[in-house]
């Protein structure tokens, strides 16, 4: 349960009080989602799936119902693997009162939660218009990042939803003065981290059991969330430093 800053009883505190920060939004969400980003917040305020109040200079500011949104937003894709389009239908028919039902989970095997799916589920994407936007960046850039292979399309065009992230994230590098071409070395250890995790998980995706299979997928993001995890700690060690 996402735990919220209270405004102070007892001293008439005003609502605006109570706002929060984008900043102090992702460390109350990092505590159930520690992969969670700025960029991804603001990805998704791009897909109007939240709308926080800006202040006369344009900084935002975040309500409790806000970050409770954000919650079940962040909850339905990591659950539930649904696609942002149904993410906002839910949200708009629970905010009509109405029952929301989401796909069912099967029950927990071996501590993991599998789903019922036999398949794997399919990620949100989005057009390379909207991730011009989301990111803030231009055309020409992207082409550039494409280029280099740090951002890549699918075969439909489309770019799966963390192509969101990767952009900001290059975006904000390049100001420190790191380019593109800088950043290759970053892509090939992710595509041997994740050639790693694959190799772990190749037998569960190759079993008869559609079950079997669908575990497979759990199996993957909690490899991918340790790695990510150990190769963070391992630059913090390697530049002696500690992030928050």
């Amino acid at each position: 349960m996402l735990q919220t800053p209270s405004g102070g009883a007892g001293h008439g505190a005003a609502a605006t009080d109570r706002l929060m920060s984008i900043g102090t939004v992702l460390n109350v969400l990092r505590d159930e989602f520690p992969e969670v980003t700025i960029s991804k917040i603001r990805f998704l305020e791009a897909e109007g799936l939240i709308e926080p109040q800006r202040t006369p200079s344009g900084y935002r500011k975040f309500s409790a119902h806000d970050v409770e949104r954000l919650g079940h937003v962040l909850r339905m894709q990591r659950d539930h693997y649904l696609p942002l389009k149904v993410i906002r239908e839910h949200l708009e028919a629970m905010e009509r009162g109405e029952a929301v039902q989401l796909p069912a989970l099967s029950r927990q095997r071996d501590g993991d939660t599998v789903p019922e799916s036999p398949e794997a589920p399919t990620a949100a994407r989005i057009g390379r218009d909207e991730l011009l936007a989301a990111a803030g960046v231009g055309e020409e850039e992207l082409r550039e990042w494409e280029s280099y292979g740090l951002v890549t399309p699918l075969e439909d065009g489309v770019y799966d939803a963390e192509a969101v992230t990767v952009a900001s994230l290059i975006a904000e590098l390049g100001r420190f003065g790191i380019e593109p071409r800088h950043l290759r070395v970053m892509k090939a250890a992710a595509d041997r981290e994740a050639g790693l995790v694959d190799q772990v998980v190749a037998p569960l995706k190759r079993h008869r059991n559609p079950q079997t299979r669908a575990h497979a997928q759990a199996r993957t993001k909690e490899l991918a969330g340790l790695t990510v995890k150990l190769h963070a700690a391992l630059v913090q060690t390697a530049l002696g430093v500690r992030l928050p």
